[in-house]
């Protein structure tokens, strides 16, 4: 597998940690109550924090060839 494949996988795990990351806020804010919105919301924010580390470091390590 070649660099800009590995790169390219990665980078979807990353949106895809977003797009989770999405879905649980609104689930915690909206539908939840009490401690397990508290719960749901920290994983949300973890994964939020992780996704967009991800997605920083493959804009950021440039072009592959």
């Amino acid at each position: 597998m070649s660099t800009s494949m590995l790169k390219m996988y990665i980078s979807f795990v990353g949106m895809g940690l977003l797009i989770f990351a999405i879905g649980l806020i609104l689930l915690s804010r909206y539908k939840l109550t009490g401690w397990f919105a508290g719960i749901v919301a920290t994983i949300a924010y973890i994964s939020l924090l992780l996704g967009s580390i991800i997605i920083v470091y493959i804009v950021l390590s440039g072009p592959t060839g």
